[in-house]
């Protein structure tokens, strides 16, 4: 790996996109939102009708992925094969589905070129769950972004409230305790921080204080 790298991992609400994107928009750096890559190929999956747990066909699906992944400071956009895949990625049935489709080691591994692909001059930030620990074991700077379950619960639900869709409150704090079970004890590429990673609680932070922090430690390591 040449280009410098920088991870950002952590549970849903955690802020981990919206601090990888100015952190990017900082540097001049490429972009890599790993979860969407697992949302689109949960909605595609869902499209054609193929059963999330059919290992084989999703890793099928998987090869036809072409994804890119524009920004600025106010958003992020998913470009699936040259189109736009709008907001349908932020649904609660697209979280679920990238969290089903991701147990599945053939899939993973299938994503994995994808995702390393990314890693372009003059750089990269990444966020995601396992990016720190699996595909890229070998970044530059390692973040691991958490928050209580509380308050990521109201970030989502502002988030979707925002975005026009109807939820409680409690749904999504009852999904988010279910999906932070699974995906932190699951065998494959559990939820957990790198041994080299740099652990930081959002809960009572803003954004621009997470992406100070990240700054300084960038700094720190004489790679700014």
């Amino acid at each position: 790996m040449t280009a410098p790298v920088i991870t950002i991992d952590g549970p849903s609400g955690s802020g981990k996109g919206t601090v990888a994107r100015l952190i990017a928009l900082e540097l001049g750096f490429h972009l890599l939102d790993s979860g969407a890559i697992y949302r689109v190929l949960g909605l595609a999956a869902t499209d054609a009708r193929i059963q999330l747990d059919d290992s084989d066909a999703l890793a099928s699906l998987s090869d036809s992925l072409n994804l890119s992944f524009p920004y600025n400071a106010q958003c992020t956009q998913i470009i699936l094969n040259g189109a736009s895949v709008g907001d349908r990625l932020r649904t609660q049935v697209a979280a679920d589905a990238a969290s089903r489709v991701a147990i599945h080691p053939r899939v993973r591994d299938a994503l994995m070129n994808l995702q390393r692909r990314q890693a372009r001059d003059p750089g990269l930030v990444g966020d995601g769950r396992d990016l720190g620990t699996i595909v890229f074991p070998d970044a530059d700077l390692k973040i691991f972004l958490d928050a209580n379950v509380e308050v990521r619960a109201e970030r989502r639900y502002l988030e979707l409230i925002q975005s026009g869709q109807t939820v409680e409150r409690s749904a999504i704090l009852r999904d988010l305790e279910i999906r932070d079970v699974r995906d932190r004890t699951r065998e494959v590429a559990p939820l957990i921080p790198a041994n080299n990673a740099y652990v930081i609680d959002s809960s009572d932070k803003t954004a621009a204080q997470v992406v100070a922090n990240i700054r300084d430690l960038w700094r720190a390591r004489g790679l700014a």
